[in-house]
């Protein structure tokens, strides 16, 4: 991938080719209700325990709407800047599955609650915008199970019902790499309003991929694949790469692309055709009659964003004016609001620098080797900072720090306690330092005329002969300048 612009290219036998993607990701709503039912959605419940006669469409039931899931559906457009849609209306899309029970999905066609958005990416290359082209709600079909007895497929309904909401990008997306940085900001702008918790691994999270290819020059987009229900960010892209590289095989071939629905094999690591990919009229929308259009006065939206989080985008602006970091370190230390708030509380007590350069060195590494997330971190925010400023008083050296902090990760003690009960204060004292070097310097009268003969490396020896002494416990800093100041006389 050229990293100077947004491109990538696959060369094909004949020519080069331009990969242009889109994606229709599901998020799962965050409510303690489905969509249309008072179900609970609780994950890893047994199954078919969490189903009501909506959810599994006996006759003459008829469906609510539940108020909180059109209020996380219109915050999530508000933070993806989209507009919202004050008339807004639910329609049945109508195909068979086992695991629909309804033989239609509760969906949203022409009228989507939320209209057109963007989402901005930070890319090694500068920030590019993706288009969103809508949001609409819909409810998630139950789950067929194959792999419990060879003869037979079992169903479960639990997530039958389930809201969703499906976020549909513009094909603006153009790499495998800024497919991952798309799914990367979507899911923690909704994490920061609450709307989806974001867990690919319990389904909350996972996207259909539109892949197809053309030739780098050419204005008209190809024929389309969609690669359905991929739930991990790195399957994503493997699938990314196979595809567009199967396209592009075809093509150079003089054989055409079917636009088609395809399943990623994950071992095979490669896609293969499901279905004839259906078009809008072959799913015959028509509004449900069992429930109203929706309509919003001004008031609800504005009610909402006013109640708004800071979200990503200005939370890194406001870091790097506050607290002077970088673009790199304020992205890393937004990209999850419990990191953006632990971090905030440490360097509102401590050098703001020094903290960000801690919990992204020394903290993150224990918590990726622990297997853990900030929220279980065994270090506090608060203890990270009494740290930070005990480096920065001098009170400590960054080598003592380090021993200091592998302490608090097995006792989660405070930083002070232990300087103090283990004697590990930094020796600040000049006088005492200066009394130490000078007993040193008597010692070794050979090397020292040495060193004023032009062998300048034996300052290492000195300063190390020092940290002998004091037992790593002198300030480094200081015993340098007195030892510059003694050796010179």
């Amino acid at each position: 991938m050229n990293k100077d612009k947004f491109d990538y290219f696959i060369k094909g036998e004949k020519n080069q080719y331009e990969v242009i993607i889109g994606l229709e990701v599901h998020a799962q709503v965050s409510s303690n209700s489905k969509l249309f039912s008072g179900s609970a959605t609780k994950f890893g419940a047994e199954p078919n325990s969490q189903v009501s006669l909506i959810d599994s469409a006996f006759p003459g039931m008829l469906p609510v709407i539940n108020k909180e899931c059109i209020n996380q559906a219109i915050r999530t457009g508000l933070g993806l800047n989209a507009k919202i849609n004050n008339y807004s209306v639910f329609d049945r899309k109508n195909y068979f599955y086992a695991d629909l029970p309804q033989g239609y999905q509760i969906s949203q066609y022409k009228n989507p609650i939320v209209g057109e958005g963007k989402v901005l990416l930070d890319m090694p290359y500068g920030s590019k915008e993706i288009g969103i082209e809508r949001l609409h709600l819909e409810q998630d079909a139950g789950k067929s199970i194959h792999d419990i007895d060879p003869s037979n497929t079992f169903v479960d309904l639990n997530r039958s019902g389930i809201a969703l909401m499906e976020i549909v990008s513009k094909p603006d997306l153009r790499s495998p790499e800024e497919v991952n940085a798309y799914i990367k900001k979507l899911r923690t702008i909704m994490r920061y309003l609450g709307t989806c918790d974001g867990n690919m691994q319990e389904g909350s999270l996972r996207a259909d991929v539109n892949v197809s290819v053309r030739k780098v020059g050419d204005k008209k987009y190809g024929t389309r694949c969609e690669i359905k229900n991929v739930n991990s960010i790195k399957f994503m892209q493997m699938a990314i790469e196979y595809e567009a590289r199967r396209q592009v095989e075809l093509i150079d071939k003089g054989k055409e692309i079917s636009q088609e629905t395809r399943l990623f094999d994950v071992k095979k690591n490669e896609t293969r055709s499901m279905r004839s990919k259906e078009d809008a009229h072959d799913y015959r929308y028509f509004p449900d009659p069992d429930l109203l259009p929706l309509n919003f006065d001004k008031k609800l939206v504005e009610d909402l964003k006013k109640s708004l989080p800071e979200l990503p985008d200005k939370k890194k602006e406001r870091f790097i004016k506050d607290y002077g970091l970088n673009s790199y370190e304020a992205n890393v230390l937004v990209s999850e609001k419990e990191i953006s708030d632990y971090y905030e509380e440490a360097a509102k007590a401590s050098d703001q620098k020094l903290a960000a350069t801690w919990m992204m060195g020394d903290l993150f590494a224990m918590l990726n080797d622990k297997g853990l997330d900030i929220s279980k971190s065994p270090i506090s925010a608060k203890n990270l900072a009494e740290l930070v400023q005990s480096i920065k008083s001098g009170e400590i050296s960054g080598r003592i720090a380090k021993e200091v902090f592998e302490i608090m990760i097995v006792s989660g003690e405070n930083p002070r306690k232990i300087i103090d009960t283990k004697g590990m204060k930094q020796q600040s004292d000049p006088k005492e330092l200066e009394k130490m070097i000078n007993e040193i310097i008597n010692k070794n009268k050979d090397k020292v005329t040495q060193y004023k003969a032009g062998k300048e490396k034996l300052f290492g020896f000195f300063v190390g002969q020092v940290m002998k002494i004091s037992g790593g416990k002198a300030n480094p800093q200081l015993v340098n300048e007195i030892l510059k100041k003694l050796l010179k006389g």
